[in-house]
């Protein structure tokens, strides 16, 4: 199976900025596009930003100009910079890749457990 642990949430003051880390581990035979999610009390889960094996990336319009996602292919990590972080940005962020474990026969999605995000007004 692959395994994605997020770090880097916390408790933060409207405007301020925090950098959001998911580390991939496990039997890992490919990992294709990756995802951060987020999840606020009450509210269904929501795409926030997603990357391709190339790097092109998609955001929502919730968050363009303020998110950047990006990834380490080499050490099987994917980022998201969160600046001018607004109150209803709180959430859990949920981190999302697409791929393979070594004896799949099919493409998987992988979630982590999810990281706090919460920001004071």
């Amino acid at each position: 199976q692959v395994q994605l642990v997020e770090s880097g949430g916390g408790l933060v003051q409207a405007g301020g900025s925090l950098r959001l880390s998911c580390a991939a581990s496990g039997n890992i035979a490919r990992i294709d596009a990756m995802a951060w999610y987020r999840q606020a009390p009450g509210k269904q889960r929501e795409l926030v930003a997603a990357i391709t094996m190339d790097s092109i990336t998609n955001y929502a319009d919730s968050v363009k100009g303020r998110f950047t996602i990006s990834r380490d292919n080499a050490k099987l990590t994917l980022y998201l910079q969160m600046n001018s972080l607004k109150p209803e940005d709180t959430a859990v962020y949920h981190c999302n890749a697409k791929g393979r474990h070594w004896g799949s026969y099919r493409d998987m999605d992988y979630w982590g457990q999810g990281t706090q995000v919460t920001v004071s007004s």
